[in-house]
């Protein structure tokens, strides 16, 4: 067979270096180890991880991509400290078309500066405001949910959220055009592990392209009335943001970053409460014992200073992000020669870092793949064995910022769903994630849910 499509190894370490050429290999002709990552990441670096240690090499998605696996190996690509890497090289690949100029796709003095802005419609009275709008959203949403043998969570979790985030981030309700504005959404996001990555009409880029298209068309519409007011949600938060010394956005500007926060706000949140629903489901006693310190609270809804109380949730919700990241992978590029483990990176090297492995790996997490949220209890705080271990919101100044919101928003959700409803599953279900993009229960998580009557 011919190997004119066979990816080529990294270049070898500078004679006399004393740096290590990177192991590996470049998978199959063409389309190298693309399917193994799309459909199981986590095995698929298992055994990388096991045949070449930390830092290895493949191909994937037409690039030849070196592995940075473990927490060892995280440290230098993502807390960056010598600014070797960039997020934004390596993410442009991927999604730059669909979302251009997020945060992420930023990198060093230009992404500081943005943050810096933005960090505004993160403060804490920002979030405080927040959290006021979207508990009557969470309220509406619940109630149309329903008994059902075969309640299908994802799903409705996935519109509950999107309402949450339009409405939270953009002062009103999408109406009549919801359904096409989270399609656009799902398009722009599968679109970014399409094998094909040109627009053929149909495929996931072309879908993704238009996705795009039809986001950035629903914001233009509205920007010129969230310039000129004065609202409390987050699109006129980032309209009104300045820096210290009178900079603010473009109008470009505040699309690029509403397209791609509306993205992470109501996907990463869905994939995190569908998670800590399943477990709760296989473990009634968690599920029992969250549903107590909700009620103690006196509360149909929960208020800023009260997410401190509900210990017990925060401890599930941080062994479901352990369980699964909602972004088991992060790409970067390395800018200029960098050197990791002691292996020679040369500049331009596409890079792939993995939270999901540093989740799982027995070195590190007793009982990796058990639920057990009391090992992030202060008697025990397993996640500090190593500064990497746990690191599902990533790490160094790309580190997500919205992750205390995005937090806010579980518990908040969570609080009215204990309160309202107990759900459950058959003792040997097994879930069964689709990781071909962010990660998505096959089955949408079916789970027997019945509403609590009024004395419990």
């Amino acid at each position: 067979m011919s190997t004119s499509f066979v990816m080529p190894a990294p270049a070898a370490a500078p004679a006399g270096s004393g740096l290590a050429s990177i192991p590996g290999s470049a998978g199959l002709p063409l389309i190298g180890d693309s399917v193994q990552l799309l459909h199981d990441p986590v095995g698929w670096a298992t055994k990388r991880y096991e045949r070449y240690g930390p830092v290895s090499w493949t191909s994937a998605f037409g690039k030849t991509i070196v592995t940075l696996l473990g927490p060892d190996a995280w440290d230098a690509p993502i807390m960056n400290r010598d600014k070797l890497f960039a997020s934004g090289d390596a993410w442009n690949y991927l999604i730059g078309p669909f979302f251009p100029r997020g945060l992420m796709l930023l990198d060093f003095d230009e992404h500081l500066f943005h943050k810096r802005i933005m960090m505004q419609a993160f403060a804490k009275s920002r979030l405080t405001s927040y959290l006021d709008g979207m508990n009557p959203v969470i309220a509406d949403g619940l109630a149309v949910w329903s008994e059902s043998d075969r309640f299908r969570t994802y799903p409705a979790l996935k519109q509950l959220t999107l309402d949450i985030a339009t409405r939270t981030f953009m002062g009103a309700p999408l109406g009549p055009g919801a359904d096409r504005i989270n399609r656009a959404f799902i398009d722009c996001v599968h679109a970014g592990t399409a094998y094909v990555r040109f627009p053929v009409p149909g495929l996931r880029w072309s879908r993704g392209l238009h996705g795009r298209k039809v986001l950035e068309q629903m914001l233009r519409e509205q920007l010129p009335s969230k310039r000129a007011g004065d609202g409390a949600d987050l699109f006129s938060a980032l309209c009104h943001a300045e820096s210290d010394d009178g900079h603010s956005f473009s109008d470009d500007d505040v699309i690029n970053h509403m397209i791609f926060l509306l993205m992470a706000a109501h996907d990463t949140t869905t994939i995190t409460m569908t998670t800590m629903m399943y477990y709760l489901a296989k473990h009634p006693e968690w599920q029992e014992r969250c549903r107590a310190e909700s009620l103690a609270l006196g509360s149909p809804t929960l208020d800023f200073g009260g997410q401190e109380s509900l210990h017990s949730l925060d401890l599930v919700m941080k062994e479901s992000l352990r369980l699964l990241a909602p972004l088991p992978e992060m790409p970067r590029a390395t800018v200029a020669d960098a050197e990791v483990l002691g292996h020679f990176l040369p500049a331009g090297t596409f890079v792939m870092v993995m939270p999901q492995l540093n989740h799982l790996m027995s070195e590190y997490w007793p009982e990796p793949r058990k639920f057990d949220p009391e090992r992030f209890a202060d008697d025990r705080r397993e996640d500090k064995v190593h500064k990497h271990a746990w690191v599902p919101f990533g790490g160094g100044v790309h580190k997500c910022i919205g992750q205390f919101f995005g937090g806010m928003q579980v518990k908040a959700v969570l609080h009215q769903v204990l309160q309202k409803f107990e759900w459950s599953v058959d003792p040997n279900y097994e879930i069964r994630w689709d990781m071909t993009s962010l990660p998505a229960p096959k089955d949408g998580l079916r789970v027997r849910m019945r509403e609590l009557n009024s004395s419990h």
